[in-house]
């Protein structure tokens, strides 16, 4: 069996009134206030928030404390600060909770050198004037880290997208250049003057004519070989044989003169020009076809990223969409809870209430209700009637504006009917207002009687209250009575070892002459008699405590007997009002009959 409810915890049920009225049965309207002020700070901690890439705060579904704990945090987390909070962010905390993670945050905040001061409970609280500054040092602060480390990030990303991707580049040659060049336009144009400026300075020497002819013709070889024509082959193998024997004259005489470079330029200088003329030609066409195919393909990818954005941008909006969904339905869940919650505790309410107050009660609410729903009614039916009155008065309203006499004595009925059912309406509201004046009072005064259950649940306590009293009085009157037993123990025991003291120090001197040893012996038996007499004393104090304590016990005994006396007295009063019952029932189904 469950124990009932304690009377300290029961719930006022009428201390909570939906609408108030005044005398005249007009609706009291209850005044808000909001602090503007707060308002627009969190308008504009928002909107830093935003501005710095934190798009929870857009969630309508969030609370402005799950808003503004957020993005702290993501801004902490963004300076590469480390804060100890859960992985899995739960929304909608407790108070401890919100409390746990605010101190964790503050104390961070000093870590990070920040100048304004903030206490845990202004988070808690949503003191949005002392939290904005706080947050706009953290969005500026954030920003700055970004800025420096978004080159770091941006190379990583780069070297580790090149690990497993690769886009399309073109292989352009590297050419080498003379000291006293010129700078150029494009790698081909470059190709060529090296070319033509190998092979036609003047004062060249040997080594540099063989390293800047044959090893730029060598490269290109190797990079255009595909499609360089048999007359450029041809002479580059001659070019080749020149080198070697220029070599070999260089390794004998140890120089050139300008006359022998320009003997060997001028064999076939026509048939050079006439080959570089054309191997700039086929440069030009072939960078062209590169360029056609280098751009092609990162068009292409720069297609593909910008249609995978624009998927991820949908795909955030649906997530956003489904988010605030999740938060409706958790929303309404916990208010459904929360009603079911409210009527399994009407129902207890109701099971432990008076049943004849309650079914009191309960007409009077619905005699309210009836009321209200025909004041409700009745107002439908007066704005029907009105309607349908101004319709027929437009109807027969004549098109010149001038109304007749019988017209002006209908509009008065109408006024004067209008006027009546005004006045019946507010009589209405009147007793109404009265009706819940009446029902308030007497909810109260339901709330001011004790229920039988909590008079039990008082007599119950009183009387577990009476028997811890006299359980504790008890204990301390024994407690008094073994501290005074003791403490004349102690007193006795004091006088005795007092008493053997003197005897043990006067025995010797007492000894010492007949005239002493009598009057030690006279001292010993007057002690010996006042110790007789005072074991008189306590034995006839014991014999009266004794005698008292046996004459309590037989007043007990006495009790005892006229408390069995009582409960079969009451036992046989009980029988025969049972039996007067039965009686009285017979005589009245006889008389009946």
């Amino acid at each position: 069996m469950a124990a009932p409810p304690s009377v300290f915890h029961r719930v006022r049920s009428g201390s909570k009134v939906g609408a108030q009225y005044d005398q005249d049965g007009n609706l009291i309207q209850v005044e808000t206030r909001e602090d503007e002020e707060q308002s627009v700070k969190l308008s504009e901690i928002l909107e830093l928030l935003l501005a710095a890439g934190y798009f929870r705060a857009r969630i309508k579904g969030l609370s402005p404390f799950d808003k503004v704990v957020g993005g702290m945090t993501w801004c902490i987390t963004t300076c590469n600060f480390d804060i100890d909070v859960d992985l899995l962010f739960q929304e909608n905390s407790t108070i401890g909770q919100k409390i746990a993670l605010t101190e964790k945050i503050v104390s961070v905040l000093p870590k990070m050198k920040c100048p304004h001061c903030l206490e845990p409970h202004q988070i808690q609280g949503l003191d949005y004037i002392h939290i904005f500054p706080v947050i706009q040092w953290l969005v500026k602060r954030a920003i700055e880290t970004r800025e420096e480390m978004g080159d770091y990030v941006r190379a990583y990303s780069i070297s580790q997208f090149q690990k497993t991707h690769r886009l399309p580049e073109c292989s352009v040659g590297k050419y080498r250049r003379q000291k006293d060049a010129g700078e150029l336009l494009d790698e081909e144009s470059r190709g060529c003057c090296v070319f033509s400026l190998s092979l036609f300075s003047p004062n060249i020497k040997s080594g540099i004519l063989k390293s800047s002819v044959l090893y730029d013709f060598q490269i290109n070889r190797k990079l255009e070989g595909s499609w360089l024509p048999n007359e450029l082959h041809a002479f580059i193998m001659r070019i080749e044989t020149l080198m070697t024997s220029m070599a070999a004259m260089a390794n004998e005489e140890g120089k050139l003169t300008a006359s022998a470079v320009g003997q060997i330029v001028g064999l076939q200088s026509e048939e050079i020009k006439q080959i570089v003329s054309e191997y700039a030609e086929k440069l030009a066409d072939r960078s062209v076809l590169e360029r056609s195919e280098r751009y092609g393909p990162l068009q292409q990818h720069r297609r593909a990223v910008a249609s995978l954005n624009k998927q991820i941008e949908q795909k955030t909006k649906e997530l956003d969409e489904h988010w605030q969904t999740v938060c409706a339905s958790c929303q309404a869940n916990e208010h459904s809870k929360k009603v079911v919650r409210e009527l399994k505790s009407l129902d207890e309410l109701e099971e432990q209430a008076d049943i004849g107050l309650l079914e009191k009660l309960s007409a009077l609410v619905t005699t309210n209700e009836n009321l209200k729903q025909q004041e409700q009614e009745f107002r439908t039916h007066c704005r029907d009637e009105m309607a349908r009155l101004q319709q027929n008065i437009e109807e027969l309203n004549p098109v010149s504006g001038q109304d007749t006499e019988e017209e002006k004595e209908r509009n008065q009925l109408i006024e004067k009917q209008h006027s009546t059912d005004r006045e019946k309406l507010q009589k209405i509201r009147l007793l109404m207002a009265r009706r819940n004046r009446e029902i308030a009072i007497l909810q109260r005064k339901i709330d001011e009687v004790p229920s039988r259950a909590e008079l039990t649940q008082y007599q119950k306590r009183f009387i577990e209250l009476y028997s811890q009293v006299s359980a504790t009085h008890k204990e301390t009157k024994q407690f008094f009575t073994l501290y005074n037993t003791l403490d004349d123990k102690k007193v006795y025991l004091e006088k005795e070892v007092n008493l053997l003291n003197s005897i043990h120090d006067n025995f010797h001197q007492a000894m010492s002459s007949s005239a002493a040893r009598e009057q030690f012996l006279r001292q010993m038996e007057q002690i010996v008699e006042g110790i007789k007499q005072s074991r008189i004393k306590m034995e006839k104090k014991k014999q009266e405590n004794k005698m008292r304590r046996d004459q309590l016990n037989d007043e007990y005994l006495e009790l005892l007997d006229k408390q069995r006396l009582y409960f079969k007295t009451v036992k046989d009063f009980k029988e025969e009002c049972r039996k007067n019952e039965m009686l009285l029932s017979k005589l009245r189904a006889k008389g009946a009959s």
